[in-house]
Parts: structure tokens; sequence; C-alpha cells
């Protein structure tokens, strides 16, 4: 996995989880949507680096 990939699909989930979870704790359903969707966008983007080093092997 590229290492620039695998940091940014790591910073995507951990931004998005806090965003989440401040969105949940202050009521703001927006703030909750969008860090469900960043959280999501670093685990697609890490699963895709994975499906592509299996592929390299």
């Amino acid at each position: 996995m590229s290492g620039d990939e695998k940091t940014q699909s790591k910073v995507d989930q951990a931004k998005g989880k806090v965003k989440e979870t401040t969105g949940r704790a202050v009521g703001n359903e927006r703030l909750e949507a969008e860090g469900s969707a960043e959280k999501t966008k670093g685990d697609a983007r890490e699963a895709k680096e994975k499906i592509k080093d299996v592929f390299k092997d």
C-alpha cells in the first residue's frame, strides 16, 4: 500500500470519526452526516489500496 494513500485514508477516517462524534454530542445532524461520509471515504480508499496490493503480488 502506498504510504501517502495509507496515511490519507487514516486521516480521513480519524477526521470523520471526530466530526461524527462531535455532531452526535451537540445534536448537529449535518456534522454527524459529514463525519460519517468522510469516514466512509477513508474506508473506501483503504480498501482500494489493499486490493491494489493483492494484485501486485
